[in-house]
């Protein structure tokens, strides 16, 4: 089972020929995050075409099973956080208090996602070179299919 990062959806829904063929055949496996539809929306009310976007996005949205964060999801968040802050960020403690795990390039809607997939113990599909970083801390499992 999967859950798929933004940048798969979109590669997806831009027809870029691997993406779409992987996705096809592995459909009934597949699962989204609430923060990727969140993303993949404000991507559409972005756009210039906001309207046949938000027709697109919508529809696929209407097709694949979204999962959302809960109180769990949140717990796991705080561990991966933290995780990270291990293995990437300073080891003194008094020079985490200001550090931001941003500055190693991991942004808070990316925590959240990989969270979900920890969480349902699901296998993240990203093209993102951040994510697959990520990859064993905490038994995530990331695939970059890109």
């Amino acid at each position: 089972m999967y859950i798929l990062d933004t940048n798969i959806l979109l590669d997806y829904l831009g027809g870029t020929e691997s993406i779409v063929i992987k996705i096809n055949d592995l459909f009934d496996f597949i699962s989204t995050s609430v923060i990727v539809k969140g993303e993949l929306f404000h991507g559409v009310y972005m756009s210039e075409r906001i309207n046949d976007n938000q027709k697109l996005v919508t529809e696929l949205m209407n097709t694949i099973n979204v999962i959302t964060i809960d109180e769990d999801t949140s717990a796991f968040y705080a561990k991966l956080k933290t995780s990270i802050y291990d293995c990437f960020g300073p080891k003194d403690r008094a020079k985490r208090r200001n550090f931001k795990v941003e500055l190693l390039g991991f942004k808070d809607n990316d925590l959240w996602i990989a969270s979900t997939a920890i969480q349902h113990e699901l296998i993240l599909a990203s093209s993102d070179n951040d994510m697959t970083r990520l990859h064993g801390i905490n038994g995530l499992k990331v695939e970059n299919w890109s």
